[in-house]
């Protein structure tokens, strides 16, 4: 059978990119695969299994922070969408967010088949539409597109998140990971609770690494303090792979390094702010979810806390996170 050269385009955040990890390994089953995705995906997008190269390109309908639309930066796309010469394309979207857009684009570039979920009428911008699923897991809703254009995952390939297999951990172990960072606000601890739960882990007889980004080193540095070991900015999203397959348990919010931990098979206690449901976007592994689920920000997909106080995380006490903690230590994924 003729090999298939496959766009996945995912234009999202590093936990959207790793989130499509299966539907790129069924689509990479029968050919090449290229990822489309943000500036803000392509770290995660490195370190997927069956990508052969990743384009970026930050979508002026998809970034939280978008760029205006110019002229030459589409036509610079463009030019880079003919060049890959893709067979078909798979766009892989949220609920609220339209594939219709980058389908005529992609329409526009050649490409000869498209397929996407679509709640709008698509025309003939999309070869198979897929309807919304609202309460599908949302690595399950990207590999179901993956499906209906003909692709599966190979034998033994069981659909969890994966990445390619993590350097070794900087730190011995044993470990705790927390995670206090989250590219949403509304969906991060507060650090002084974060705080807090690494000293509770600390009395506990836990060691606790804190890990964020660059732009995070306050932020880790606060919540760390004299009980934890602080790594903000000090590893590459390949290095926080590592550390966080060296952890026994991570804490963390609904963000990339949640999903992260669950692709390196290590369970998550998961400070999961309602904005939007658990049931698409909590961890797909083991873990334990925390959080009041029917606050009133519900379903909001509130970018900054609307409730004041922030109940819906901050109610959650260091005791339960020792706790959650002590119920996922020695259960891997």
């Amino acid at each position: 059978m003729t090999a298939v050269r496959t766009l996945v385009a995912r234009l999202d955040n590093d936990g959207d990119v790793l989130l499509a990890g299966p539907a790129v390994r069924a689509a990479a089953a029968a050919g090449e695969v290229v990822l489309l995705c943000g500036n803000s995906g392509a770290q995660a997008g490195r370190l997927l299994p069956g990508v052969r190269r990743v384009l970026t390109w930050d979508c002026p309908w998809i970034a939280a922070s978008p760029p205006p639309v110019r002229g030459p930066d589409v036509d610079a796309l463009m030019a880079l969408l003919r060049e890959v010469r893709a067979d078909v394309a798979l766009i892989l979207t949220s609920f609220h967010q339209s594939p219709l857009p980058l389908a005529l684009l992609l329409r526009l570039a050649g490409v000869p088949r498209i397929v996407a979920r679509s709640t709008d009428y698509p025309g003939s911008l999309l070869d198979v539409r897929l309807r919304d699923e609202p309460s599908v897991p949302e690595s399950e809703r990207a590999l179901s597109v993956a499906r209906a254009a003909g692709f599966e995952l190979p034998p033994g390939d069981d659909g969890r998140l994966s990445v390619l297999p993590p350097p070794e951990s900087p730190v011995p172990g044993p470990y705790v990971v927390l995670h206090p960072g989250a590219s949403v606000p509304a969906r991060a601890w507060s650090p002084d609770r974060c705080a807090g739960a690494v000293r509770a882990l600390a009395a506990a007889g836990r060691r606790v690494v804190v890990t964020g980004g660059p732009e995070e080193t306050a932020l880790t540095a606060h919540v760390a303090g004299e009980h934890g070991l602080d790594l903000g900015g000090r590893t590459t999203f390949a290095e926080l792979s590592g550390v966080l397959a060296g952890a026994d348990a991570v804490v963390v919010g609904n963000t990339g390094p949640a999903h992260l931990a669950v692709a390196v098979g290590t369970p998550v206690v998961s400070l999961f702010a309602p904005v939007v449901p658990a049931e698409r976007w909590a961890p797909h592994g083991r873990h334990v979810l925390l959080g009041d689920q029917g606050a009133p920000c519900a379903g909001s997909r509130a970018r900054e806390c609307p409730v004041p106080g922030h109940p819906c995380l901050d109610r959650v006490t260091p005791a339960e996170v020792v706790a959650a903690v002590a119920e996922l230590v020695g259960v891997r994924t």
